[in-house]
């Protein structure tokens, strides 16, 4: 070693310092890369200084055992350098691999790295090394320095075929890294191959370094942690906006549900004056009116969270369609607008789909032709393309209404966002229906297009692929046989605070012929429990001192309990059905509801009733029927 080579060593040391201390100082991601140079560069700062000593050693203590320990301990650190950076080369080839370790080929790399490592580091301690001191120059050499040179030649032709055979995975960046590496060991290596005392390696590869510090994946962990504080808070806050929604599904279907309930009654009254029933037929319009709104507030939210399921059941698209025609078209009232329905024949018997967001989208586009349409017509056409096993639905609405202007067409499917508001102050609704349909459509994979004319109508198309089940009716249908059930010894516990729900409730279920007892609180109900036996409970969930939710577990810790407890809740946000059915619950019904709801329900329950009986683990075998 030379005085050059000492000055080379020192400038090199304090810049190793400083970098350690730049480096270590900040957090850092828990990434491969990172480790790497975190091993290189605190072994480069003890390089540095092993070497120093081996200067001072060689000069000053030639012959002693201390001398050949250092400049053995010196030899193994060049070899691990090269070793380490080596694993670095391979991470920079194989870093764009999903599954980094799990890559066999780089598993046998590394393996074989650390094999040749070991060997090396066993070679170098067995043999010999020898030492010189001339003047200004001191130096080891030897067998022992032979295996670096060796080592550090092996490893660097694996880098090299590995990089050749992976180049495209390198980023540009770390070009100039790599030719520097290999540039550089193989100078150094020419130059103290011929001149020894030219101790060169530690500050060439101290200069590595410097261009890795520069190179490496390092994301700031502030603005990380920033990021990280700023998910959680939007977690928080979307999670508050479910808990609102749920809230207030829950505190407008309670109301909602007598109103409906009760202005159903009143309406199928004989004896009600036409002017009553025309009064009790506009509360009900008024209250679908509302609920609508409220499930196109709650659909958009399952849309938004990405919690909207697409469900594919065998249906018969032209009697669903033409059943919930015969319901949307009363909105029309006493406009005068011809309706008209037209679906093609070759439409297949049976579609595999998501029956309820087909109608929903048909549902949706009707009602935005009627609410804008004051006189005229307003035509519902379906067609279709059948190809082997698919058929795409073509649908299209076209009504004589108020029209859109050009400029406000591609606004049609904004949330929120309700064209002409200030001519059209006694117009309806939130401007969710048609965001939804196109979300709908979409989710299907179907698309949606528009064409209007301002003043004259418009004509929205929206076509959706489904599956065909069927292509025709079977010439002879098996008769489903009615499942008849005599109610009159079957009975009902309601269990809810609200009179005025438990009112509608009853009267709903009277026409079933059942007997009906109530409860105002879970106490209570658990008390009525203890004392009558009951076929079946309808529970409310959302009621004080006690939920419906605790109500059922303290019901379950009888271990002969095993009465079927439906949810009878105005709970209707997302995920309530699955959160009511791991509660144990046997099946969910939302506020307001219906006779018919409550028809095909009582069926299922009452027709086997053993299907929700496990003495060992109840309800753990149900079937549950889903009333959306």
């Amino acid at each position: 070693m030379n005085n050059i080579s000492i000055i080379l060593i020192v400038i090199s040391l304090m810049y190793s310092i400083f970098l350690n201390f730049f480096f270590f100082s900040k957090k850092h991601i828990s990434t491969y890369e990172n480790k790497i140079f975190s091993i290189l560069v605190t072994s480069n700062f003890f390089g540095l200084l092993l070497e120093i000593f081996c200067y001072i050693t060689v000069k000053y203590y030639a012959t002693s055992f201390i001398t050949v320990v250092i400049n053995k301990l010196f030899l193994i650190y060049l070899i691990a350098f090269a070793f380490i950076f080596g694993l670095y080369l391979l991470f920079v080839c194989f870093m764009n691999l999903k599954n980094l370790d799990d890559n066999i080929i780089l598993k046998r790399l590394r393996s074989f790295i650390f094999g040749l490592f070991i060997i090396c580091c066993l070679l170098i301690i067995i043999l010999p090394i020898k030492t010189e001191n001339a003047g200004n120059y001191s130096y080891s050499y030897g067998p022992a320095t032979n295996v670096v040179y060796a080592a550090s030649l092996i490893c660097g032709i694996i880098c090299l075929i590995s990089l050749i055979i992976k180049f495209k995975n390198v980023a540009r960046k770390r070009y100039a890294l790599i030719f520097s590496f290999f540039i550089g060991l193989s100078v150094v290596a020419i130059i103290q191959k011929i001149y020894p005392y030219m101790t060169l390696a530690t500050s060439m590869e101290t200069f590595i370094i410097f261009l890795m510090f520069n190179t490496i994946e390092n994301p700031d962990v502030k603005m990380i942690e920033q990021l990280q504080l700023a998910r959680d808070q939007a977690e928080k806050a979307n999670q508050a906006k479910s808990d609102f929604l749920s809230s207030m599904s829950h505190e407008i279907r309670t109301p909602l549900n007598a109103i409906v309930g009760l202005s159903r009654g009143l309406n199928e009254y004989d004896g009600l004056p036409s002017e009553m029933k025309e009064d009790t037929n506009d509360i009900l319009n008024a209250s679908e009116t509302l609920l609508e709104i409220v499930g196109n507030i709650l659909d958009i939210n399952k849309i938004e969270s990405e919690k909207l399921e697409i469900n594919e059941n065998p249906y018969d698209f032209k009697e669903e369609i033409e059943n919930m025609v015969k319901v949307t078209i009363t909105r029309i009232g006493e406009k005068p607008i011809n309706f008209k329905l037209n679906i093609s024949e070759d439409i297949p018997y049976l579609l595999l789909g998501d029956k309820v967001h087909i109608k929903e989208i048909v549902n949706n586009l009707l009602t935005n032709a009627i609410k804008y349409t004051e006189k005229g017509e307003i035509d519902l056409t379906v067609k279709c393309i059948n190809k082997e096993n698919k058929c795409l639905l073509i649908i299209s609405v076209q009504d004589t209404g108020r029209g859109i202007k050009a400029e406000n067409i591609n606004k049609l499917f904004t949330k929120f966002e309700r064209l002409g508001i200030e001519k059209n102050t006694t117009t309806e609704g939130t401007g969710l229906g048609l965001a939804i349909t196109k979300k709908l459509v979409e989710m299907m994979g179907g698309k949606i297009n528009v064409q209007s004319t301002y003043g004259k109508g418009s004509l929205f198309i929206a076509s959706i692929p489904q599956k065909i089940k069927l292509m025709s009716r079977p010439l002879k249908e098996e008769v489903k046989e009615e499942i008849v059930v005599n109610y009159s010894n079957k009975k009902v516990l309601i269990v809810d605070d609200n009179l005025l729900n438990i009112k509608v409730a009853k009267r709903v279920l009277k026409e079933f012929n059942l007997q009906i007892d109530e409860a105002v609180s879970g106490k209570e109900c658990l008390d009525k429990v203890h004392d009558n036996n009951y076929d079946l409970i309808l529970m409310d969930i959302m009621m004080p001192e006690m939920s419906g939710e605790t109500t059922l577990q303290k019901l379950k810790e009888n271990p002969n309990f095993n009465v079927p407890v439906l949810a009878l809740t105005a709970d209707a946000i997302q995920g309530a059905k699955e959160k009511y059915l791991q509660k144990g619950f046997v099946n969910y019904i939302p506020k307001p509801f219906t006779k018919e709801q409550f028809d095909k329900v009582l069926k299922e329950v009452f027709a086997d009733k053993k299907r929700y009986i496990d003495n060992e683990n109840r309800f753990k075998d149900v079937d549950p029927i889903i009333i959306e």
